[in-house]
């Protein structure tokens, strides 16, 4: 059985601090503005890069959750 990747499995996998408060630190720290893709933001290394990209064309349960942190990367980004 293969288990539902989660936020704190994401960064584990990106090779990022998975706690809680690091992930929402993260996610302040790191707003993208509405028109930069998660996969073109700057601070990511070209394997993170890679591992994001191949996530999202997988269509799976890891797509899902590289959405949710897209979706929090552009928080500050959305039109209100």
């Amino acid at each position: 059985m293969s288990v539902r990747p989660r936020m704190t499995n994401l960064f584990e996998q990106l090779g990022l601090d998975s706690s809680e408060e690091a992930i929402e630190l993260f996610i302040a720290t790191h707003q993208l503005n509405a028109k930069t893709k998660i996969t073109e933001a700057d601070y990511w290394t070209e394997g993170q890069r890679q591992f994001l990209a191949e996530k999202i064309k997988s269509d799976g349960s890891w797509a899902i959750i590289v959405d949710q942190l897209n979706e929090s990367l552009h928080e500050d980004s959305v039109e209100k």
